[in-house]
């Protein structure tokens, strides 16, 4: 017997056995139940409610399988708002409003509609810089997947000819992921805390841009952790300081001790990607420098 034959597989892989229980030539009463099919293969199985720490457990193990198999390192993680406009779409939400409160909105978003090319050069900086080492590549930009803010953050990686993260959600409403994320890199997650968890487990650096109740979760969970010192420190960047303190009285926070002021330093305000992107090589002391982000 040689070697080969002393290390080959005995049992046949799980695929074949599928294939093997498909390929059954004659039916009866027993082979067409239900209850006869293999159980991994059986989605109204996998679908009951006794099932779901299995369901948990595959969300978890299915994207840090592929991410690892795509060699990735880290990620630059980019949180924003579904909503805002590329400025290029900005005046169409203007001339759309149908009275004074619409307007006025449409206004705001115009306002912050800047910061699409702010997380667009920032995916672009990062994506210059992405380091490879041990076959695993550093700051590969990751987003929600979705539009505005996120879409921009995956079309700045594309710019530079980079694959891009996308982390979609299964929701009631029509959620599809925008065209930039690399499609072997794009997944849907039907439980917001797995999904949330990928966010983290390999981020380096998240930014965090103007956005509403999901932003904010995302925001306040990562916080959370670093506060407690479940996760290690890393550059918290939230840009558009005009706004963060106007949606939320982080001050306020502190004075009334429910934080206390140290915790107040977790996060720096920015406006600029190349402010962000200076932020983040100083922390981890790299030699990228800052390169001028592409023009569009």
């Amino acid at each position: 017997m040689t070697e080969k034959d002393l290390h080959e597989r005995r049992f046949h892989r799980a695929k074949e056995e599928a294939g093997f229980a498909k390929d059954i030539d004659h039916k009866t009463p027993q082979t067409e139940h239900p209850a006869y099919t293999l159980a991994f293969q059986d989605k109204d199985f996998l679908l009951r409610e006794e099932l779901r720490p299995v369901r948990f457990q595959l969300e978890l193990l299915k994207p840090e399988l592929l991410l690892d198999e795509a060699g990735i390192g880290s990620t630059l993680v980019v949180y924003g708002s579904a909503r805002i406009p590329a400025p290029a779409m900005a005046d169409a939400l203007i001339e759309a409003a149908v009275d004074e409160a619409s307007l006025k909105t449409a206004q705001r978003l115009k306002e912050k509609s800047k910061y699409y090319d702010e997380s667009r050069k920032l995916a672009q900086l990062a994506s210059r810089c992405g380091i490879e080492k041990d076959g695993k590549r550093d700051f590969v930009v990751c987003s929600g997947g979705g539009p505005s803010i996120m879409e921009a953050a995956n079309r700045g990686a594309v710019d530079e000819g980079k694959e891009t993260i996308g982390l979609n959600i299964v929701l009631p409403h029509e959620q599809a992921p925008n065209q930039y994320v690399t499609p072997s890199l794009s997944f849907q997650f039907h439980y917001f805390a797995l999904r949330k968890l990928h966010f983290l487990l390999r981020a380096r650096a998240v930014a965090v841009f103007p956005g509403g109740f999901g932003t904010l979760d995302e925001f306040f969970e990562l916080l959370t952790l670093v506060q407690t010192g479940k996760m290690e420190p890393l550059p918290i960047l939230l840009f558009g300081k005009e706004f963060w303190n106007r949606v939320i009285n982080f001050e306020a926070l502190a004075e009334e001790g429910t934080i206390s002021p140290i915790d107040l330093n977790l996060f720096q305000f920015v406006e600029t990607a190349e402010e962000a992107w200076q932020i983040i090589e100083e922390f981890y002391e790299l030699d990228c420098g800052l390169l001028d982000p592409v023009q569009f």
